[in-house]
């Protein structure tokens, strides 16, 4: 795999689970099954990333199990415990204009909508509620601040996002 390719964490191996080498998966989708839409995988192995495909998988209670191909014993999924689960950007699922993923976030330009440039997003907080976006604030803020916290409410707060120029406008008070 070339390094250079842009690979996208979505969940991560978790203890193994009986003898015939199965796995807890955990993942970081909106719904817990949703990890099992893309295939194939690639798994971080001792800081070396490779391809793997899940043979089947079934839901143990509330958590969710997985069986590897070529991951037949405990033994071999415990190796893999604690192993991070990612694919390639490309294998993300094509958004309407509307929408858009996290990771598209980052590093967009934040200003409100009196032109007061914010800072740059560094980061996106699941709160349960709603995101809140994690904006690092220019090295000479007027305000003194260095980071803000802006809820991601869409109207409210987000008046448009312009992922080709990289810009968010928002109605935030900059001293906030």
């Amino acid at each position: 795999m070339s390094s250079n390719q842009e690979l996208v964490v979505l969940g991560k191996l978790g203890s193994s689970h009986g003898i015939k080498g199965w796995l807890k998966i955990t993942s970081y989708t909106d719904s817990v099954e949703g990890i099992f839409d893309y295939s194939p995988w690639l798994i971080k192995e001792q800081g070396v990333w490779r391809e793997v495909k899940v043979a089947q998988w079934r839901f143990q209670g509330k958590a969710v199990v997985a069986e590897l191909e070529g991951v037949a014993t405990r033994e071999d999924a415990q190796m893999l415990t604690n192993c991070e689960i990612a694919i390639k950007s490309e294998q993300m699922k094509e958004l309407d204009d509307s929408e858009f993923y996290h990771r598209d976030l980052i590093g967009c330009e934040v200003t409100n909508i009196n032109g007061y440039n914010m800072g740059i997003i560094e980061q996106i907080v699941e709160t349960g509620s709603n995101d809140v976006l994690l904006v690092k604030a220019n090295a000479k803020d007027a305000f003194g601040k260095a980071e803000r916290m802006i809820p991601f409410v869409p109207e409210q707060f987000i008046k448009q996002v312009d992922l080709q120029g990289k810009q968010i406008l928002v109605d935030w008070d900059p001293d906030f």
